[in-house]
């Protein structure tokens, strides 16, 4: 594996084949796809990044979406089209991409991700923006605590939440402790993410994954970011919670691996 800090990203690297970026959500890192690395590498050039302020990855401050898009072009500007795998924020993240760098995007694989994260009139299927007002005041009396309950959202309802419980807190600072600065920014951002026009200007094959059982990025979101999407496809876990490939490893791998092979 080979890893590299180009400019303010943390990237690591493995596998052979067609490029794969893999994007992780909101205050966790790119680590937490390491079950399925292994797998995935074995027909693509995995590229597994910290997002700016996560992990590894230095950041520029304000954080912001579009200095996170401006940071992945940067580094993958020799690196011809890339496919990317976009969790939850990273979803959000790699749309935005795609719609401002079209041409660097080949196929999207949107796992529990939304184009919306706060719910509005004409979008109720998200929380409210008192919820997640009243997570950011908890992030700022105690962070460490706030995130460890967040973790416990992630995995709520799933057949395997425990183990994939155990498995998050486990990974959650062994990269370190990001920022609380960065997750109020980035968390900001998230307030003000509304994704859903540019969705439906996307011209790449792309496919939704959703956990029935997801409280974060509701499956009904997702179902909606499937049909939005020109050449979007829908893939639901009934079982799973936030974070299906984790808890759905082998047939969560077994539907991205058929998606990137066949479109």
């Amino acid at each position: 594996m080979l890893t590299a800090t180009h400019p303010a990203l943390h990237v690591e690297t493995t596998g052979e084949g067609t490029p794969l970026v893999m994007l992780h959500g909101w205050a966790m890192h790119g680590g937490l796809f390491a079950p399925i690395v292994p797998a995935l590498s074995q027909r693509h050039r995995v590229h597994v990044v910290d997002l700016p302020g996560h992990g590894r990855s230095g950041t520029e401050r304000p954080w912001t979406l579009a200095r996170v898009v401006d940071a992945l072009e940067q580094r993958f500007a020799d690196a011809g089209t890339v496919s990317v795998l976009g969790w939850s924020l990273g979803g959000a993240v790699a749309i935005a991409w795609a719609r401002r760098f079209p041409a660097r995007i080949d196929k999207l694989v949107l796992v529990s991700t939304t184009p919306r994260f706060v719910a509005a009139g004409d979008w109720p299927c998200a929380m409210t923006a008192e919820t997640l007002a009243r997570f950011a005041d908890e992030l700022r009396v105690s962070f460490r605590q706030t995130l460890l309950r967040f973790l416990a959202l992630q995995v709520r309802g799933s057949d395997e939440g425990r183990v994939v419980l155990a498995a998050l807190r486990g990974q959650l600072f062994e990269r370190g402790e990001p920022a609380p600065s960065v997750l109020a920014e980035s968390l900001a951002a998230l307030r003000e993410i509304d994704l859903r026009d540019d969705a439906r200007r996307l011209p790449h094959a792309a496919l939704v994954v959703t956990g029935a059982q997801d409280t974060l990025a509701p499956a009904e979101a997702g179902a909606w970011l499937a049909a939005a999407l020109p050449r979007g496809r829908l893939h639901a876990f009934d079982a799973a919670a936030h974070a299906p490939f984790l808890s759905h490893r082998d047939a969560f791998v077994d539907v991205v691996a058929a998606f990137l092979r066949d479109g």
